[in-house]
């Protein structure tokens, strides 16, 4: 009796080399600005909505006032995010949009999850 279970793996360890950018990397590569687990978090609240401000992007994922400001940044210098700065009186107030490419990325990065589940799934 043939272990199904080993012949699953087998069939999918060519298509889980493409998705994992392998040798040929190029489209299948894993987005790695949207990859890491905050601004992953940061990316999906913001797809959710129209735009937020920095203490409720903050509060949203448990945040603190630094690590939020770096991975941001990140999000912003790759075009992913926007960020507009003001002042409420001496207060100074941020809110993050996604920009389209943004929502493109995410929406790449999601198609190569669903494709990357698919392809590990047992059948």
């Amino acid at each position: 009796m043939a272990d199904t279970g080993r012949a699953r793996r087998r069939d999918a360890a060519p298509a889980l080399g493409s998705l994992a950018g392998g040798a040929e990397g190029g489209a299948h590569e894993l987005d790695r600005i949207i990859h890491e687990r905050v601004r992953l978090g940061i990316v999906s609240a913001l797809a959710v909505n129209e735009s937020l401000a920095f203490s409720e992007v903050k509060d949203m994922l448990g945040l603190t006032d630094g690590n939020l400001s770096v991975h941001a940044r990140k999000l912003e210098e790759a075009g992913y995010v926007e960020c507009a700065k003001s002042f409420e009186g001496r207060i100074p107030r941020t809110r993050f949009r996604l920009t389209p490419e943004g929502r493109r990325a995410l929406g790449a990065y999601l198609d190569h999850m669903e494709a990357l589940i698919q392809a590990v799934r047992p059948r």
